[in-house]
């Protein structure tokens, strides 16, 4: 499961991990513990729903506190401001046409703080591996499930 790459993100998505981990920690396991206990007390646990879902969230809830804590000590903090260059990279806010002319924006991050309707785009995703590296003017064609889209890059930004 951990591999020991470093795993690229803005300090945003540094920061909305730690707050992940903090409620984990200190309020949902709690929780799950002191749902268990209640539920051990109904007496026999061979037909006690509540304590199987309490013991099932209680392993989810260990998994995902693994999983954070390996995405945080892989963290490579990036500040997109300190960046600069004509190429695409992480952290950097390109400015597109897509095929209708329409103006599109995305801003590189990495998996953790992908959102696209918030304009944030994996640079794992096929759009971001299709635009990294590229400059202002380059035509860019992204293969998707609803077919090609082809988009030309008008203005890359580091802010």
């Amino acid at each position: 499961m951990a591999t020991m790459d470093k795993l690229p993100m803005l300090a945003e998505g540094h920061e909305r991990l730690l707050a992940d981990l903090h409620r984990l920690k200190v309020v949902e396991r709690p929780e799950v513990v002191e749902a268990i206990e209640e539920a051990r007390a109904h007496g026999d646990l061979s037909e006690n729903a509540e304590y199987h879902a309490a013991k099932e969230r209680q392993g989810q809830i260990e998994q995902q506190i693994l999983e954070i804590e390996d995405q945080l000590a892989r963290a490579q903090i990036i500040d997109p401001k300190s960046l600069s260059g004509d190429k695409v990279v992480f952290g950097a806010t390109v400015q597109m046409l897509d095929d209708d002319d329409k103006p599109v924006t995305y801003q590189i991050v990495g998996p953790v703080e992908a959102d696209a309707k918030r304009g944030r785009i994996s640079y794992s995703s096929p759009l971001g591996r299709a635009l990294i590296g590229r400059k202002v003017g380059d035509e860019v064609e992204v293969v998707t499930p609803s077919g090609d889209k082809y988009y030309e890059i008008k203005k890359i930004e580091f802010i």
